[in-house]
Parts: C-alpha cells; structure tokens; sequence
C-alpha cells in the first residue's frame, strides 16, 4: 500500500515484558527491506497523545503500534495526525486504525481452549506441543485508508 515508506516509528510502550522482543522483531524485518524502524518509548498507556506529539517533531512515513496500547485512542490519534497506523490486533482496524496483519484470532482462541481441556482433564502444561499459527488474516480499514487518501490495490 505504501511502498515508499522508508521510516517508521514503532509506538512501545516500555513496562509491556513483550516491548523488547516487539521492537526485535520488527527490526529484523525492517533490516530486510532496507527500513528503518524508530522507537517512541511511553511510560504510560495514557500518555498516548504525548507519544504522536513526538512523532510530529521527525514525522515518520509510517507508524507501528504495540497491541498493548493500540486502543481507539491511538487509532483517533492517528487519524488525525495523518499517520498510517498498524497494528497486531484485530480490534484496533474494527476502532479506526488503518491495518493489521496476524495470527487469525478465532484459530488462536479454538486451540486455546482445546489445550486449557486438556490440562484441565489432567495433561502436564510441559508434555503439551508448542503449535505456531498456521492461518493469518490481512485486515484494512477501507475507510481509514480513503481518509489518509491511500488507495488499497
């Protein structure tokens, strides 16, 4: 959708145990596109308008949000800054946020509960297999993305 993107902010918020491997994660993608990927560290989940005020001194051309903080808060924001948003969480494109690429979320949510039935019937949480998603969902906010004036291909 945004092929010219270069720069990208990734919105974190630091207390999250998940932030470090987050920002991991996507600059070992972005190394591979020849992107670069640009922390803004919050302390707060409510300080969320004081990480975009951030965002406008060096504007990215793109931006990246932690789940834990993606909120509609953060879609609205981002909306009104101009900012291309995305984001792991199904919810955040249902909340205005412009995208979001995961693990298809009711797949995760049925093997879920088919290994919480077998721990509760007895199995060893150890014994259990690690199982990787197998199915993923590319999910765009058509309106958001008319607002930002991006055309969807």
């Amino acid at each position: 959708m945004l092929p010219s993107v270069r720069r990208i902010a990734a919105l974190v918020f630091a207390p999250d145990p998940f932030s470090e491997p987050f920002l991991e994660q996507i600059r070992r993608a972005a190394a591979n596109t020849g992107t670069t990927i640009e922390p803004i560290m919050m302390r707060a989940c409510r300080r969320v308008r004081g990480g975009f005020q951030e965002l406008q001194k060096d504007r990215p051309d793109a931006l990246i949000i932690q789940a834990t903080i993606a909120n509609r808060r953060a879609a609205d924001l981002a909306l009104s800054y101009g900012m291309p948003a995305v984001c792991t969480r199904r919810e955040f494109v249902d909340e205005g946020g412009l995208m979001t690429y995961a693990a298809a979320q009711t797949d995760t949510y049925r093997r879920a509960a088919v290994f919480v039935d077998k721990i509760l019937r007895g199995a060893k949480p150890a014994d259990l297999p690690v199982e990787q998603p197998t199915r993923f969902e590319l999910v765009i906010n058509l309106k958001t993305a008319k607002a930002l004036g991006l055309t969807v291909p």
